[in-house]
């Protein structure tokens, strides 16, 4: 499967019980793709990514989100340290679906 979409997002925070997230949402338009040309998703709905973002490259899932209708991507600490990101601040994703 040759999938990839590159997309600019500000990253967003998601408090769970016991943990804080960060997340980017993928534009819905890609969204809307995914789930034509990937049918057989993993668990939660979830689908294999590799993602860019900057000079940091690292494999991951994204998550379907059903109150946006899109998915969304976990960006993790030592990504963002790396790229001096925080939530608030957009960056340009590079996401190859695997």
């Amino acid at each position: 499967m040759d999938l990839r979409f590159v997309f600019t997002a500000e990253l967003f925070e998601w408090d769970a019980t016991e943990a804080t997230w960060v997340f980017v949402q993928l534009p819905i338009e890609d969204a809307d793709e995914i789930r034509e040309d990937v049918p057989n998703r993993r668990g939660f709905g979830s689908v294999r990514v590799a993602v860019q973002v900057g000079e940091t490259r690292w494999k991951t899932s994204i998550f379907p989100d059903s109150k946006s209708g899109s998915f969304v991507l976990p960006v993790k600490k030592d990504v963002r340290n790396s790229e001096g990101l925080d939530v608030g601040y957009s960056a340009e994703f590079d996401i190859e679906i695997l």
